[in-house]
């Protein structure tokens, strides 16, 4: 039997590792490839929205990947979740935005879900994911949202350190508010290897091994 093929759809060159160690550990015998634009997010924060300009090229991006014989086809990337969702509806194999799974898990914790970022243009549109899988199931939520102000800037600029310490602040705060974490940006899950078992005291989820898994289970089966 010919091996499936999935095709990753990018807008951080500093992903491509992370996902490739995933696939490797989850999807065994999958053939991967990789489509990266990292103008898209910088696009999204100069123009404060998803444009109908981003939405076309997302739906470009699904149809190449298609055309190069993904059979499958994730974007890893919540900023741009909306057009992700409007390129499904019209392509010929399972497209899936990487954080429904983990909003799909969270909806499955616990009621009080907080979701973290440090970009607005990603904390909206998970939080608006989380509500609407929510509403789907059926359940009932709170949702708190957290921006960490500052920390974007300074990982742009090279200051890592600053990056992880206002990201990790904000974690131990907000896990005395909620159930379960979401993190909008796989950027932010190293920091939580840096926190203490004492801080880590509601379980912190990130998309992309929540993804990788989910798809594990779509394509073995």
């Amino acid at each position: 039997m010919k091996p499936k093929t999935l095709g990753l759809i990018h807008t951080s060159h500093t992903l491509i590792p992370v996902f490739q160690e995933l696939c490797k550990q989850h999807l065994p015998g999958v053939t991967t490839f990789n489509i990266v634009d990292d103008s898209l997010v910088r696009n999204i924060r100069e123009r404060g929205e998803v444009t109908p300009a981003i939405y076309k090229r997302v739906a470009d991006y699904v149809d190449s990947a298609i055309d190069s014989g993904a059979d499958y086809v994730l974007v890893t990337c919540s900023s741009i979740g909306a057009a992700i969702e409007a390129a499904a509806e019209n392509a010929k194999v399972p497209v899936l935005r990487v954080d429904q799974p983990m909003a799909d898990l969270a909806v499955q914790t616990g009621k009080r879900i907080g979701v973290i970022a440090t970009l607005p243009t990603t904390l909206e549109p998970t939080s608006d994911l989380v509500k609407r899988r929510a509403a789907i199931a059926g359940k009932e939520i709170e949702l708190t949202a957290k921006l960490c102000n500052g920390a974007f800037e300074a990982l742009m600029s090279g200051d890592a350190a600053t990056h992880d310490r206002i990201v990790a602040d904000a974690l131990r705060e907000l896990s005395k508010q909620v159930d379960v974490i979401l993190l909008a940006q796989a950027s932010m899950a190293r920091v939580v290897d840096t926190l203490s078992d004492e801080d880590k005291r509601v379980p912190i989820v990130a998309s992309p091994p929540t993804a990788v898994k989910h798809l594990a289970t779509v394509i073995n089966n």
